[in-house]
């Protein structure tokens, strides 16, 4: 059978004995605990220091006496002031890191309502972290109604969150309402972003570490990067500001005085001292955009400050401090540019603990109408104008959007410019097929002379990770394939000569162990030639 242990603190108010017999007309916590009838405590552990010693043997002649099959043991311990947080916190870590648990033998509690305040905390936080595999246990008062000489009540606390449904289904309908914020309250479709998303509030939420985002132009890091400041504002994890910089418009001494700040005098033209982005994001969060545009002296600054918290500002031999967080952005492949030597190796991994990859509106197809609807409801708060697709019209932009031959190279930002030229030019609140057909000859018109090539509308980004060599073999392979009518011909121009040497041939097969190289196979191709 399985023994109940129970850990607590003597009481030096609460459990104060007084003089003689008085010590049984007074309420006692400890003693409670044990005089329950629902509740047999076969092991109790007291936490004294030695100013207590003398109590604690009184409590335990009087716990023998009221409940004898309760093994009571003392633990005498050194807390200088049981008020500081750090010097209680650390005491009661180590009793658990010293403690032999047998949990396949033995329950624990772990009595809060002896001790001071800052005690019942810490062992909350170790309970709830499972330093202590216990649950809470906490005793109170008899009421006036109760019977006379009733020993009080005992309230047992699990912090298993799964056996409070109620509790449970709230913080789920929080944490739902925070994916959705992210979201900006659209109801994105696409299985990876949503994962993503997800990944980044569990992220955000619990750690200050450094988040790079890399992304196409118009991704929307900007946005979101505010989005995750504003979340975690909300939740008093920041009391400065939000700060943003586009790395790509510093260049020389402008760089560093904008990022670091200078001293009067620090170069010709600085009369006056300057603070510098970073130290004005101090207590909130630092956005660098483009973060691989920074030079050389800029990233080895920069580096010095995310890790200490310190840096000197241009033209200073004194440092100054600045504690914020940083979240970084870029189009480019940084780890490409470690290897080329234009992007330091160690402030890479710095940045690089947490890396999320924003998806282009290309890969997120499925995700454009929500987005449409978004666009829609923020032009009708923006200018206080509501304004309608008619049936017709939405068709023919969501099929147009949706085709292979909308390339947005801008991708969200892009999108919200076509909605909003639309909703200025709709007549009554109403887009209809006119304003359509015109803003769809707008979008062609400006996509004639950037239109992707075929490799890179079959492959998507993948395409900018080939090799020259096989980015030039594949383009005249798929060439061959779309001049051709079926694989086995195109087989046949591509293996001219080695097929004369097979004593069984196939060239189908052949084409088709190529292309699924790339993740490509006939149909994609031929289709994208039609």
């Amino acid at each position: 059978m399985r023994k109940t242990v129970a850990f607590g603190f003597v009481g030096t108010v609460l459990d104060y004995v007084g003089r003689g017999n008085q010590r049984w007309e007074k309420w006692r916590p400890t003693l409670c605990l044990c005089q329950q009838e629902t509740l047999i405590i076969d092991r109790l552990e007291l936490l004294y220091d030695a100013r207590s010693r003398s109590l604690f043997e009184t409590l335990k002649r009087d716990l023998t006496s009221v409940s004898p099959e309760t093994e009571v043991t003392g633990v005498e311990i050194t807390i200088r002031n049981p008020w500081d947080f750090e010097e209680v916190y650390a005491c009661l870590h180590d009793f658990a890191r010293r403690h032999t648990f047998h949990p396949d033998e033995e329950d624990y509690l772990v009595h809060i309502t002896t001790g001071t305040h800052v005690a019942q905390i810490c062992w909350f936080l170790l309970a709830e972290a499972r330093y202590l595999p216990a649950r809470l246990v906490q005793t109170s008062p008899p009421r006036k109604k109760d019977i006379p000489h009733s020993t009080g009540d005992v309230t047992v606390i699990d912090l298993d969150l799964s056996r409070y449904n109620a509790i449970a289904s709230r913080f789920a309908e929080e944490r739902q309402e925070t994916l959705t914020f992210l979201k900006s309250g659209i109801e994105t479709r696409n299985p990876h972003f949503n994962r993503m998303i997800e990944q980044i509030e569990r992220v955000a939420m619990r750690s200050r570490a450094p988040i790079l985002l890399n992304g196409p132009t118009g991704a929307g890091k900007s946005f979101l990067a505010r989005r995750i400041y504003e979340l975690k504002l909300a939740r008093h994890q920041f009391s400065g500001p939000f700060v943003e910089v586009n790395c790509a418009t510093l260049r020389g001494d402008t760089a560093m005085s904008a990022l670091f700040g200078h001293v009067k005098g620090a170069f010709t033209g600085a009369k006056e001292e300057r603070a510098g982005l970073l130290r004005s994001a101090n207590g909130g969060l630092l956005f660098l955009d483009e973060v691989g545009e920074l030079g050389a002296d800029e990233q080895a600054m920069l580096l010095k400050a995310i890790e200490e918290k310190r840096f000197y500002p241009f033209g200073s031999d004194q440092q100054v401090s600045s504690d914020f967080q940083l979240i970084a952005g870029t189009v480019q492949n940084l780890r490409q540019r470690v290897r080329e030597g234009a992007f330091r190796e160690d402030l890479y991994a710095r940045i690089n603990l947490w890396t999320f990859e924003l998806p282009g509106l290309m890969q997120r197809r499925e995700d454009i109408e929500p987005n449409l609807d978004y666009e829609l409801e923020r032009h009708a708060a923006s200018t206080g104008d509501s304004v309608r697709f008619n049936t017709e019209a939405r068709r023919i932009w969501l099929a147009f959007a949706l085709s292979p031959q909308a390339s947005w190279r801008g991708n969200f930002r892009e999108l919200s410019a076509s909605v909003t030229r639309m909703a200025t030019l709709a007549e009554n609140g109403r887009i209809t097929v006119d304003t359509v057909n015109d803003e769809i000859a707008r979008l062609q018109y400006h996509w004639c002379d950037e239109r992707p090539s075929v490799l890179e509308m079959l492959l998507g980004p993948e395409a900018a990770s080939l090799d020259l060599f096989d980015r030039m073999q594949l383009e005249n392979v798929i060439t061959v394939c779309r001049q051709a009518n079926t694989i086995s011909e195109a087989g046949r121009r591509l293996f001219d000569v080695s097929r004369q040497e097979k004593a069984t041939v196939n060239d189908a097969d052949r084409l088709r162990k190529y292309l699924a190289r790339f993740t490509l196979n006939w149909e994609s191709v031929k289709e994208m030639a039609n």
